[in-house]
């Protein structure tokens, strides 16, 4: 695991005024190797696509499971959302390069949205609250634009009201940016920060792995329970994060400090969190 230099209090600071994070060498070149290895395993059980989607990839793989509690960008995760939290989401996607734009069953981009059920989350002042982050490992060369890059308004999450001044991914809206980033890198968004997946035209095969975090008092998207397998062999962050703290359902609301041992990571309120 590579030794990275995490201020927490900065990083929390600069989250909540631009919605994303930018977190470079966040694996090794190793667990690069080892994630792509397990997601070319992945794509061979899977029908030949040129667009992959890929849910409850935690189940798939061993290396997948292992993200789940980076050592590194766990506490910082707890300090973004709060210690009483759970894994939401495991989200392969592959984009084969296709030039000529081919409909896919499982789509080769998506327009620019905020992530969320319908309807939608409930807004205060013509804003969302983040009910859930996401970390996104970059298994691909996505240093350049263009290569079916994630986009992002940095910001809109803070505008009230805010919708982009139109939809289509393919026209370039105000103050868009494409997130680039090397094999190993990710970067790290809430579901309430505008965003799009665009087309691969490239030529270069796009890779991207989300991890999201949710309250644990919501049900995750990856599974309702999570499966004996996932829990065989878990130690208590692990198993907190994957849902499994108690039998009595009123605790996922007002967890014993004993069944949320996420909270060894938590600065308190000053490291810009709001949520526990």
């Amino acid at each position: 695991m590579n030794q990275l230099k995490m201020d927490i209090p900065a990083m929390v600071k600069q989250f909540e005024k631009d919605g994303y994070l930018i977190i470079p060498n966040a694996l090794s070149q190793g667990q690069v190797e080892a994630l792509n290895a397990a997601v070319d395993r992945i794509l061979a059980e899977e029908p030949e696509s040129l667009a992959y989607n890929i849910y409850n990839s935690v189940e798939r793989d061993p290396a997948i499971l292992s993200l789940i509690d980076h050592p590194e960008l766990l506490p910082l995760m707890v300090n973004l959302l709060g210690y009483n939290i759970q894994l939401h989401i495991s989200h392969l996607t592959v984009r084969k390069p296709n030039p000529n734009d081919v409909k896919t069953a499982t789509n080769s981009f998506i327009h620019w949205h905020q992530d969320g059920p319908h309807p939608e989350f409930p807004q205060i002042g013509g804003l969302t609250s983040a009910y859930y982050i996401k970390i996104c490992y970059i298994l691909s060369d996505m240093s350049e634009p263009d290569r079916g890059n994630t986009k992002i308004i940095p910001g809109s999450h803070l505008i009230p009201h805010f919708q982009p001044g139109q939809t289509d991914v393919n026209i370039p809206v105000e103050n868009e940016l494409q997130v680039c980033g090397k094999p190993g890198d990710a970067f790290i968004f809430a579901q309430n920060l505008w965003h799009a997946g665009s087309p691969n035209r490239s030529t270069f095969e796009r890779r991207q792995l989300f991890i999201g975090y949710s309250p644990i008092w919501m049900r995750p998207i990856d599974y309702h329970k999570a499966s004996p397998q996932l829990l065989q062999h878990a130690d208590p962050i692990r198993r907190q994060l994957l849902g499994d703290i108690s039998d009595n359902c009123f605790k996922y609301y007002v967890p014993d400090e004993a069944l949320v041992p996420l909270k060894r990571y938590w600065l308190g309120a000053g490291a810009g969190a709001s949520n526990q």
